[in-house]
């Protein structure tokens, strides 16, 4: 239960900063309205530092992240018997992440009428800058074969000052490759927020993008299975 426990929280804790920066950024009448591609990249960066911390505490890996599970198993990096759980950590506490953002920033989205102000499923899930999704698939396949590559090279992730230096990878993902895509990286911090975003009572919701959706699931599966091979055979 310590996989499951770790990474549900340490997802929680990823999604509900992370995706509060979004709805930050996003909403109308927030402090940090209108911030720029920057803000958000180091926040993203320093809400999985803390959720890796917690997740570590808490006795998990602290992957939070099923393209960082799945492509580890399947190639004996992490054991099978652990992939459920940890998979089930990390969308439930996706979705329950999401959720308290959506509490959090309840009065900016009623006051943010419209998708053109900014009320959007982009502050739950990803959304391609350009639409074309062959090239929104490989940019999500390139990105995290990127992350899950250092990733590997990092060792346990968890000790020290390790999450913080996950973080900083998160932030240098995010402004040197994630301005094409929103960089996902992430099946479960993309589908939890998304699922949160379709059937919460969220004000002035619009479209969930669902057809957009296999993109950060498969983009990043791909990338981390790709990095975990190369590893594989070079190491």
């Amino acid at each position: 239960m310590n996989g499951f426990i770790g990474e549900f929280f340490g997802t929680m804790i990823l999604i509900l900063i992370g995706g509060g920066c979004s709805a930050s950024v996003n909403l109308k009448r927030n402090y940090a309205h209108g911030s720029g591609w920057w803000f958000v990249c180091a926040s993203w960066g320093l809400a999985v530092t803390m959720g890796v911390y917690v997740a570590g505490f808490l006795g998990s890996q602290g992957h939070l992240n099923p393209a960082v599970t799945i492509p580890y198993a399947l190639f004996g990096l992490f054991p099978w018997k652990q992939v459920l759980p940890y998979l089930a950590g990390q969308f439930l506490g996706a979705f329950v992440g999401a959720t308290l953002f959506v509490i959090q920033y309840y009065p900016q989205f009623k006051a943010t009428k419209t998708e053109k102000e900014g009320n959007s499923v982009g502050i739950f899930a990803t959304r391609p800058a350009i639409k074309s999704p062959l090239f929104n698939f490989l940019s999500e396949v390139i990105a995290t074969f990127a992350f899950v590559f250092i990733l590997l090279n990092l060792g346990n992730f968890t000790t020290g000052m390790k999450p913080f230096i996950v973080g900083l990878l998160i932030t240098v993902i995010g402004t040197g490759l994630g301005s094409t895509t929103g960089f996902a990286l992430n099946p479960a911090r993309d589908w939890s927020p998304r699922l949160a975003y379709t059937i919460l009572p969220v004000p002035n919701k619009s479209s969930a993008e669902w057809w957009y959706a296999w993109v950060p699931m498969i983009g990043p599966l791909a990338g981390g299975v790709l990095a975990c091979a190369i590893e594989t055979a070079i190491a």
